[in-house]
């Protein structure tokens, strides 16, 4: 592979966004070299299922081998299908709770698991449940014999206080609200194949991923630009670039185990939404202003993630710079902030 160009100090655009999410790393195009079987990935129609895939295909491309990889979701948003077919990545429609579509679906050896429910759910929770409890439970005995890596959430465990440890994988889980309650609802879904039928698994926590147009990140960044206060109950949060994230689900695929292992994923980071907020104000001349009283906070400590898989690519003040930026010159919203503020489980 020859060796990638320096990171950007800014992205431009949307253009240079996605192709910075998807660009394979060193450590990416050595695991597809080894990667035995295609990659299916599914639920490949959210926020992050595109450019994983994209990534992926883009891994295999380099490494020089000829892997499919193939993109499975309803594809409700207009262009999506076709532009990852544009990028050489198979797609199949598959509503995910639909057995006999579920059935039709090819068996491959390596499955990327991002099907959920998130946002909206305090407003309709029996989706919730179906997309992220039933669901499991009709993909997870059709790929018995593969290698799933399963994204969960850090929403699985407890809230701490202020100075308060992140989470291991040691940690029991105790979630906190619906949403957290069918996460832990997923993953047992899939201790249960993998316990039962040998399945191997890696139950994938992730803790705030960022892309530019949302995230923990983008959210402080937001409330900066626009001179709204910036809410302090949540004293510090966690972030990872969204890139990296990717990075370490592909790679996650070397990690399954039966039983499933969990991980812990995000930056390595606790990040001060004070003094975030703090530097957004100094990029923006503006006064930042604040409110609420620092209590409980979801937080993560990614140390087996890193000692397993690698530090991240991107730092934590590369990805301030970048989202700094992309704020500033009016980038694009997704319009779906991450409530890290909340505790008490509602979306």
């Amino acid at each position: 592979m020859s060796e990638l160009p320096p990171l950007p100090d800014a992205v431009r655009d949307g253009l240079e966004l996605e192709a910075l999410l998807s660009r394979p790393s060193a450590a990416d195009v050595d695991f597809a070299r080894a990667l035995a079987g295609d990659v299916i990935v599914l639920g490949a129609g959210g926020k992050m299922g595109p450019s994983l895939a994209l990534r992926v295909r883009r891994s295999c491309e380099a490494a020089g081998v000829k892997h499919r990889v193939l993109a499975v979701a309803r594809f409700s948003e207009p262009g999506l299908r076709a532009a990852l077919e544009r990028d050489g990545i198979e797609t199949i429609a598959c509503d995910l709770l639909d057995p006999g579509d579920v059935a039709r679906l090819p068996r491959y050896p390596n499955v990327l698991f991002l099907a959920g429910r998130k946002f909206g759910s305090s407003g309709r929770p029996d989706l919730t449940w179906a997309q992220n409890v039933v669901v499991p439970s009709i993909v997870a005995p059709h790929f018995a014999g593969s290698r799933v890596v399963v994204f969960s959430s850090g929403n699985v465990y407890p809230l701490v206080g202020p100075g308060g440890a992140g989470a291991t994988e040691q940690d029991p889980v105790a979630p906190v609200g619906e949403y957290a309650q069918t996460c832990v609802g997923r993953e047992r879904v899939f201790e249960h194949a993998s316990r039962e039928r040998g399945t191997r698994c890696l139950l994938f926590r992730l803790f705030y991923a960022v892309d530019l147009r949302y995230g923990t990140l983008v959210d402080v960044a937001r409330h900066v630009l626009s001179g709204e206060p910036v809410d302090l109950r949540a004293s510090h949060v966690n972030a990872i670039w969204k890139g990296d994230a990717n990075s370490y689900a592909f790679r996650g695929l070397s990690l399954c185990e039966s039983p499933p292992l969990p991980l812990v994923v995000t930056g390595p980071e606790s990040v001060s939404v004070r003094t975030v907020a703090e530097f957004f104000g100094q990029r923006f001349g503006r006064p930042v202003c604040f409110t609420g009283t620092p209590g409980l906070a979801l937080l993560g400590d990614p140390a087996l993630c890193g000692s397993l898989l690698g530090p991240p690519e991107v730092p934590l003040s590369r990805l301030l710079d970048w989202v700094a930026a992309w704020v500033q010159q009016g980038g694009r919203s997704l319009g779906k902030p991450t409530h890290f503020e909340a505790t008490d489980g509602r979306f």
